[in-house]
């Protein structure tokens, strides 16, 4: 996924919109970008794979002045994009997943739309490809809401005009955005932590398809909320920054410890301590420490944030090196013991057993019971990039070694009193080379985190998809 930042101000905006927009950088590793309007619209995108942000972004930002400007931490495409219109020039940045974007273009292209000029190799930038949407209509929230209806897949959109930043929430509300504010000055993020340390106030979470008008009097509504809602369930899970806040303000960091507290409520196992896998499986440890009243310790400790996370680069090799060099083992706390090893989730399972599990045994650990805070991932993701194909998924290959081939209904294994649920957790708890496996039950992760079940994509556990 991306994370999005807009701010409009009385003042000059850069700064707020340069700290703003970094506070979203566990979105995405591949690249940066902001847009500033003042004098003239100015635009800077960098590639941030080898770098943070801030360092890319540092002497940019100082050289961007302006009263209004939108910043974006991309996953995916280049961005944001300026274009000109028919309705004069503006600046565009999304953030989702676009699943029929060629369909799309195709159907752009065969209608007279022009060429694409932002290619990233083969493929289509969705940024360029929702700005050309939009700019065949007959009015931007025209165009925003024709984006909507045509799209498969989740996009959220900050535009900036010279009226202001048009913030829209997809219409199933599956990516957040809320609004901030102080004296002279609004804003708009994917992440409410943005708001903290530059003095914004959160006032307003945006509703599922609804559009606004940003100016520095604060928000103009343009289109309104949509009845459905189905927030994606992860954000609390792994995705968010535990500072941040979703949905009827529903804590990160407390959703977490509530799913620690249910892991443990379920788990007879014996042990010495409870660890998080840093950084997102540590409040989960926390909360099953504090439920259970075993001790929580760090025999795992992350080097710094500059490794980021390991899910979001597009290789695997990648992935597995920051895997392997962000951790570092702390002998003296794992000899001899019994660990119980919390875990946000369980995607692929190579680098949990890789670059962790072989670190402990490695250090001398006596036992190692691996207890994930959501349960097995059967299905990859429609709406974002958290998972990217069945086969990558450690249960999908369980199940593809139960039945020896690969099946399509697999209802049996989405109930965790089945037997064939059971044999699938053995055998992924035997390939990680660990002593016992648990996962979490999807009610009670849905409880932990406090939305109406029907107000939660839970797809990616279930393969019941969103509609609306």
């Amino acid at each position: 996924m991306s994370g999005l930042f807009g701010v409009v101000s009385d003042t000059d905006c850069a700064e707020a919109l340069f700290y703003g927009t970094d506070y979203h950088s566990h979105l995405g590793t591949q690249f940066g970008g902001m847009a500033v309007w003042g004098d003239i619209l100015r635009k800077k995108i960098h590639d941030i794979s080898r770098t943070q942000f801030k360092s890319r972004f540092y002497d940019d930002y100082n050289a961007m002045p302006g009263t209004q400007g939108i910043g974006v931490i991309s996953d995916l495409d280049p961005q944001p994009l300026a274009v000109g219109s028919r309705f004069g020039p503006f600046a565009i940045a999304v953030c989702g997943l676009i699943t029929n974007a060629d369909a799309l273009a195709r159907e752009l292209l065969e209608g007279g739309g022009g060429t694409f000029a932002e290619m990233v190799g083969e493929r289509i930038n969705q940024a360029e490809l929702v700005a050309k949407m939009v700019a065949r209509s007959s009015s931007i929230v025209e165009g925003i809401e024709h984006v909507f209806s045509k799209i498969e897949g989740s996009c959220s959109i900050l535009l900036m005009t010279r009226e202001g930043v048009y913030a829209a929430r997809d219409r199933l509300g599956y990516m957040p955005l809320v609004l901030g504010h102080k004296d002279g000055t609004w804003a708009v993020a994917s992440e409410t932590c943005a708001f903290h340390n530059i003095n914004l106030e959160i006032d307003k979470v945006l509703e599922p398809g609804e559009i606004v008008l940003l100016t520095d009097k604060g928000p103009q509504l343009q289109k309104g909320r949509r009845d459905k809602k189905q927030v994606c369930a992860f954000l609390w899970i792994y995705t968010g920054y535990p500072a941040s806040e979703y949905d009827q303000a529903i804590s990160v960091e407390l959703v977490r410890e509530r799913c620690g507290r249910f892991l443990a409520k379920r788990d007879t196992v014996e042990a010495d301590m409870v660890a998080g896998v840093p950084d997102s499986g540590t409040a989960h440890a926390i909360g099953y420490a504090m439920e259970s009243g075993l001790p929580f310790r760090r025999p795992l400790v992350k080097y710094t944030d500059g490794y980021g996370r390991s899910y979001t680069p597009p290789s695997q090799e990648i992935r597995d090196k920051i895997a392997q060099l962000k951790l570092i083992a702390v002998p003296q706390l794992i000899r001899g013991n019994r660990i119980v090893l919390c875990e946000d989730s369980i995607v692929r399972g190579t680098q949990l057993k890789n670059f962790t599990v072989n670190k402990l045994w490695g250090c001398g650990a006596k036992e190692i019971h691996v207890r994930p805070a959501c349960p097995p991932l059967m299905f990859p993701c429609r709406f974002g990039r958290s998972t990217r194909s069945i086969e990558e998924l450690a249960a999908r290959r369980a199940i593809k070694e139960i039945e020896g081939r690969d099946i399509d209904d697999v209802g049996e294994y989405l109930d965790c009193t089945s037997g064939k649920y059971s044999k699938m957790v053995e055998l992924i708890g035997r390939d990680l080379e660990i002593t016992s496996l648990a996962y979490q039950r999807i009610d009670d992760m849905v409880e932990a985190i406090g939305l109406a079940r029907e107000d939660l994509c839970l797809y990616c556990w279930n393969g019941e998809c969103p509609s609306g």
